[in-house]
């Protein structure tokens, strides 16, 4: 129970929801921040354009007072321009007095006009707030008497107005919400579609299925470059999963022949060669050989395991690599005399090396191995080993028939074969180059194959000088086609 509360926390949320939610809150924080910096910069709007209507106002009044100068006559206009622009007018003497006292009959003009007369000592109009009411004050001449002209902006109509902003802003919220809720779905679904199929393409691959194709036409990039990492994942895990059963098959035979062998020739010691001596040590032998070929198999399987799960405890030492070469190549002497082989030797003397000697030899018997194999008819392989800029160079050539230019990346490959024919006159398992491989890359020592067809191979792999101990080049060695 514990376990599944831990794997659905694990999971984690849908990308889809993820996505839509974020698109969505997104689109509402927008929203609102929209709508408070409107209401901000509309109520300082609102608030200029009322002062320039009531300054408008308040200069047309006070220009129809200069041309009627007579109360009698002025104050239908004045009704007039105030309704025109929407305002309440008052005119008032410097002492608080009504110029028509029949239409206004409020005590709290004396105060007004004080006030009036605060805002209007230096100027001769002023735009200012009274009880809370934008207003407009200046100082006009009627019937010969100084006046107070004040005119008020409508309350109601601007609270209409900002009522009116306030309705439509959250309506149009709303609006942009669920235009938002519907887009960041499609668009989340979009963008998460080409997700879920790579996905469930994964899972397949994981199952064991290799006939996938994880490339698209994708809308975006990253989605294309996923699918190519994992195309090329795909590519490399059926590779790998072919030379793994190639593997199996192959090391099966191997051990299935000398078994079957020993198993044989066990039986014809019992049964015909038991009490004849040459028959029964020459059956015994070929036993004893293909002992030796299971043991020299069981091996090198574990050697390439090790070395692929790197878990080899080398000892590098100072050591001659002079002296290493000419003692591996010694041991091909005997196909001299009994084949008619010929290992030839150009090796300069007293270099020296920092490397694992013991897998050093190795390396360089498999190399030397390989080439007595595939050499030619004339059963010449060269060895070489001089000194080159940063350490010495080791080559092994044989006269064969070369690798084919399609062929050389497979070289290296467990159980690899030439599609040419060969002799083979050293026993091997068929994983020397490949724990060649290995050794090398261990070690950080460069390697590679120069070849053409119809004119034999060269191997070669580069040794570090002493000077450079400890130096891992860690990077798999250069392979060369000439």
């Amino acid at each position: 129970m514990n376990t599944e509360k831990r794997t659905k926390k694990r999971a984690g949320k849908s990308l889809n929801l993820v996505l839509w939610f974020s698109f969505t809150l997104f689109a509402l924080i927008v929203v609102v921040v929209y709508a408070v910096l409107q209401n901000v910069f509309m109520a300082e709007h609102v608030n200029e354009k009322n002062k320039e209507r009531l300054r408008g106002a308040g200069r047309s009044i006070a220009e129809e007072i200069v041309k009627t100068p007579t109360s009698a006559n002025v104050l239908k206009k004045i009704f007039d321009i105030a309704g025109d622009y929407g305002v309440t007018f008052y005119l008032l003497y410097d002492d608080g007095a009504c110029v028509w006292p029949e239409l206004w009959t409020e005590s709290s003009y004396p105060e007004i006009a004080l006030s009036l007369g605060e805002q209007l000592a230096e100027r001769e109009e002023a735009v200012f707030t009274y009880n809370g009411q934008l207003s407009y004050g200046a100082a006009v001449s009627l019937d010969g008497r100084d006046c107070y002209l004040m005119l008020e902006s409508s309350a109601l109509m601007r609270e209409t107005y900002f009522q009116g902003f306030f309705v439509m802003s959250i309506v149009t919220g709303l609006l942009s919400v669920v235009l938002a809720f519907a887009a960041s779905g499609f668009v989340a679904m979009f963008i998460t579609k080409p997700v879920t199929e790579v996905t469930e393409q994964a899972k397949e691959l994981a199952r064991g299925r290799y006939d996938l194709n994880f490339r698209g036409d994708y809308f975006c990039s990253e989605i294309r470059d996923l699918a190519a990492a994992l195309e090329y994942a795909r590519s490399e895990i059926s590779k790998t999963d072919t030379v793994q059963k190639e593997l199996i098959a192959n090391v099966s035979h191997d051990f299935k022949t000398p078994l079957t062998m020993i198993k044989a020739y066990a039986s014809m010691i019992r049964e015909i060669s038991g009490e004849d001596k040459r028959k029964r040590d020459a059956h015994a032998q070929v036993i004893i050989d293909e002992c030796d070929r299971l043991t020299a198999l069981v091996v090198d399987v574990l050697d390439l395991s090790r070395l692929r799960a790197g878990i080899y405890d080398d000892t590098d030492t100072v050591f001659n690599l002079s002296e290493v070469v000419y003692s591996i190549a010694g041991r091909f002497d005997e196909l001299k005399q009994t084949e008619g082989y010929v290992v030839e030797t150009q090796i300069e003397e007293d270099i020296y090396t920092y490397a694992c000697r013991e897998r050093i030899e190795q390396v360089l018997y498999n190399l030397i191995g390989n080439a007595v194999n595939y050499t030619g008819e004339d059963k010449r392989v060269r060895v070489r080993l001089f000194k080159k800029e940063g350490g010495a160079r080791f080559e092994v050539i044989d006269s064969g028939k070369g690798i084919p230019k399609e062929e050389i990346d497979t070289v290296w490959d467990r159980y690899y074969r030439s599609a040419a024919s060969h002799k083979r006159s050293v026993s091997g398992t068929g994983l020397g180059l490949s724990i060649v491989k290995g050794i090398l890359l261990a070690q950080g020592c460069p390697f590679g194959i120069i070849s053409e067809t119809g004119k034999g191979s060269c191997f070669w792999a580069e040794f570090p000088d002493p000077e450079r101990q400890g130096e891992k080049q860690d990077k798999e060695g250069e392979r060369v086609e000439s």
